[in-house]
């Protein structure tokens, strides 16, 4: 049971958690259908001068501006917030940080829950930052199991990237069935019961640490004895790290040396953190735009629901797009283990090696999606929507991924939380994109795509970056 059951178990209900529940701003396109169909800043709304037949058009300009406000609140709290979050996940643990998201999950369930249209439409600034913020901590915290299942650690990781972006498929699920808006949150509301439940029972009140010592219990066993175990290999993981993450420059460096090299202040400084910053923000502020502009861009009530609906059902398959990147990076991973077991290549310039190859089909996934979502017709944004789940599965699978290989595992946390707030900082340009394109373009974003896809070239910057340095680290074990 301990050897297999419970492992299966963790990894079972982190998968469920993920997939039905912390996800909900990647629905934002349904969501926001939804939430202009129970008349939310509705009365923002202002009928044209002008008639078409017996038919008043209606200008929907502010409605949509206040909800391209809300989702940029949301998305960047979303990001910004997991540096705190992820700081807390590494100093406090596991079970605190359960604790808060489960707090500020719920209360924002509760709040859409009970908000009333006419008097309360305000409160969904406050109620969708705190439910995206939950959601990331849930996330991180999920993360970690990946850790119980070896050398299948990084398809794990990303499944759950995958489950957290399927997720949106569950609010169309409730609503397709007459579920309405209350009670569809009531229900997510109600699931608190679940994230307490795995809290205590399926994890660990500390980190689950990598690689899992001999006989090392968590969960319903977690006690004394496994803290532990727990701290010796966090321990062990550090001397480690004064070699693995050495720089080839230096082979023996004195201990003051060591000390800065394993901080974590020194790995955020670095060309390697800087680049995967690039390549994240650049292809994130694209998923964030097309997310946000939709709606927007279609001009009658009738293909906003074909679309949109179209638009949240692939979402869905992310959850079986995403493990293909993570099981690419394991099996790159094992490969060149055996190389290495010969020609006495250092740990770290495996791990960076696995990665490349993930990190530039990312950038040529986010490449076809951005050509696609460029083109102003109709029919070809199935096919855009397709790419999108990919390629967004694809980045932020591949993101969790290769900080966990590329940078120690005790400052996960906090290198995870860095990078998605650094990210955030970027994506608040969406605000001032959307307001061009409403404004001064009238709704015509093309202008605006081909200078993101020009951008996107520069993602492939990272790939070459990184293969570069595993070069370097390669180089002396080869000659030697």
């Amino acid at each position: 049971y301990l050897a297999l059951g419970q492992p299966l178990a963790s990894g079972v209900w982190g998968l469920l958690e993920c997939l039905g529940f912390v996800g909900i701003l990647v629905a934002w396109a349904s969501l926001v259908f939804v939430i202009k169909t129970e008349h939310y800043f509705e009365e923002l709304c202002e009928p044209n001068a002008w008639l078409t037949g017996n038919t008043t058009l209606t200008d929907f300009k502010a409605q949509d501006e206040k909800f391209s406000l809300i989702f940029t609140l949301a998305s960047f709290m979303n990001n910004f917030m997991t540096f705190p979050t992820g700081y807390i996940f590494d100093r406090f643990k596991n079970t605190v940080a359960r604790l808060i998201a489960i707090f500020l999950y719920t209360t924002a369930t509760l709040t859409i829950a009970f908000t009333s249209a006419d008097e309360y439409s305000l409160l969904l600034f406050l109620a969708m930052p705190m439910l995206t913020v939950g959601g990331i901590l849930f996330l991180i915290t999920n993360l970690q199991v990946g850790n119980l299942f070896g050398k299948h650690r990084s398809t794990i990781i990303t499944l759950y990237n995958g489950a957290f972006d399927s997720s949106s498929a569950v609010f169309l699920l409730l609503y397709e069935q007459g579920v309405s808006l209350r009670a569809s949150f009531l229900f997510f509301s109600v699931f608190s019961v679940w994230h307490v439940g795995r809290t205590f029972l399926l994890l660990p009140r500390g980190h689950i640490p990598y690689p899992l010592p001999p006989n090392y219990c968590y969960g319903l066993c977690s006690g004394r004895d496994s803290r532990e175990e727990e701290q010796k290999t966090v321990e062990s993981k550090e001397l480690e790290g004064q070699s693995e993450f050495v720089s080839p420059k230096e082979e023996i460096p004195d201990p003051g040396q060591q000390k800065e090299l394993r901080s974590f202040w020194g790995y955020a400084f670095s060309r390697r953190f800087a680049w995967h910053l690039m390549w994240l923000s650049m292809m994130q502020l694209w998923h964030y735009i097309f997310i946000g502009t939709l709606n927007s861009l279609l001009t009658t009530p009738a293909k906003v629901s074909i679309y949109t609906n179209a638009f949240a059902i692939t979402q869905f398959f992310g959850v079986l797009c995403a493990p293909w990147n993570g099981l690419l990076t394991d099996l790159l991973k094992q490969r060149y283990q055996k190389k290495a077991s010969k020609t006495g290549f250092s740990a770290s310039a495996v791990a960076l090696c696995s990665t490349v190859p993930c990190l530039a089909l990312t950038s040529l996934l986010c490449l076809g999606f951005a050509l696609c979502a460029s083109v102003p017709v109709l029919p070809l944004q199935y096919i855009t929507f397709i790419l999108q789940v990919i390629s967004r599965s694809f980045l932020y699978g591949g993101n969790a991924a290769f900080l966990t290989l590329a940078f120690p595992p005790e400052h996960f946390g906090k290198i995870f939380g860095l990078v998605m707030a650094l990210s955030a900082i970027v994506s608040l340009l969406q605000f001032l994109i959307f307001t061009f394109i409403k404004g001064p373009l009238q709704n015509d974003p093309f202008y605006v795509n081909v200078m993101l896809v020009l951008v996107t070239l520069l993602t492939f910057m990272h790939p070459f970056l990184v293969y570069g340095e595993c070069q370097r680290k390669e180089g002396p074990p080869a000659i030697a």
